[in-house]
């Protein structure tokens, strides 16, 4: 396996664990908030994930291997998953580590090396993409989405934390 697919697994696999430490049994006043009008709260940011695991990921993955940049890449719909508010946080959380589990045995299972991340894929908007990038977003998005529940669960204290807030750059972007 290429040092970056067992890489992007390592961090890949930790999110649904990260995910649940973080949320799992929270009252609604941590699960309920936004960085604005639209932006995703944290059960958002679950919802999004898991329809990336079905629709996004592993099928552009697919596209790239049978298709190469023949085939552009069906658009991905941010809030395709629909409102999560109406599904608990612990379903929620086991939804997406089902999915994620099969996606990275899905993943593992290819044996990509460099010759194979090097393939071309069409997204349809940014044009021309290796299956390599793809690998590489797929990882920062995750990360990007762990920060964005941080940084919402942070701005409950905002004011609570008084004259410390310069000093919390969560607080301060």
């Amino acid at each position: 396996m290429d040092p970056l697919v067992s890489e992007a697994v390592s961090v890949l696999e930790r999110s649904p664990s990260v995910l649940r430490s973080l949320l799992d049994g929270l009252p609604e006043e941590w699960l309920g908030r936004y960085e604005g009008e639209d932006a995703f709260g944290p059960r958002e940011v679950l919802g999004h994930l898991i329809h990336g695991e079905r629709t996004d990921w592993v099928p552009r993955i697919q596209l790239i291997l049978e298709h190469g940049d023949a085939e552009p890449f069906v658009p991905f719909d941010r809030r395709g998953y629909g409102d999560a508010s109406r599904v608990t946080t612990g379903k929620l959380l086991d939804e997406f580590e089902a999915l994620r589990k099969a996606s990275l045995g899905f993943l593992t299972g290819l044996s990509l090396g460099p010759d194979e991340l090097a393939l071309r894929g069409l997204h349809p908007t940014l044009g021309p993409v290796t299956l390599g990038q793809l690998l590489a977003t797929w990882v920062v998005h995750d990360l990007n989405h762990v920060g964005q529940v941080l940084r919402v669960m942070s701005a409950r204290y905002a004011s609570a934390v008084g004259p410390w807030k310069p000093y919390l750059g969560i607080l301060n972007r």
